[in-house]
């Protein structure tokens, strides 16, 4: 589990393709090496990512971790390449600060920038989700975008608006985003549990 309290920006040293259209990536951090294991979890850019190999490349801590079919398909990991900068966030210790919301990095859909707002002291993001995920999303509820938990401030159909602050537009990927942008999106937990049972 995580939070949507982006801790690192990373960025992609390297991709190698894999048999069975697996991709193993290598990203580097900031973090200590010292505070990553093998087989530990960490969201990249809101995709929960396993760890596989841990070192230290171009000044960087370095971790390997292994992207399947299905996630280079379904997220925005299939568009990755070297140099390609994304959120990181190490997984939530039971008893730490839940700064954000529940996030469990598995990436529902992914989601476009249709409109960029620069306001003095924030950014606001129109975005637009896939037709399937927008009932799971409502006005002051939460979302996680590229692994940032964010408040919906608005809905229409299939498109809804989030305010960024600063910090989250220094502390994030989310200073470059720009109309066109795509983001993985992870609707509410909550929302789907409550969905699916209504459904039932």
């Amino acid at each position: 589990m995580f939070t949507g309290i982006v801790t690192d920006i990373g960025e992609v040293l390297s991709r190698e393709r894999r048999a069975e259209g697996l991709a193993r990536l290598t990203i580097g951090c900031t973090y200590g090496r010292d505070t990553i294991t093998i087989g530990a979890s960490i969201a990249c850019s809101g995709i929960c990512l396993t760890v596989v190999g841990i070192g230290n490349q171009q000044g960087w801590t370095t971790f390997e971790a292994d992207a399947a079919a299905e996630t280079l398909a379904v997220t925005t990991a299939g568009q990755w390449r070297e140099g390609t900068r994304v959120n990181l966030e190490q997984s939530l210790k039971l008893g730490g600060e839940l700064g954000g919301h529940l996030v469990t990095g598995h990436v529902d859909g992914v989601a476009e920038i249709i409109a960029r707002e620069d306001l003095p002291d924030m950014a606001r993001l129109a975005v637009r989700a896939p037709a399937e995920l927008s009932r799971f999303i409502a006005v002051k509820g939460s979302v996680a975008l590229d692994g940032v938990s964010l408040t919906v401030n608005a809905v229409e159909r299939d498109t809804f608006s989030v305010l960024v602050i600063p910090h989250t537009l220094k502390a994030t990927t989310f200073g470059t985003l720009a109309k066109g942008s795509s983001v993985n999106l992870e609707v509410d937990l909550m929302a789907r549990y409550a969905a699916r049972l209504m459904d039932r």
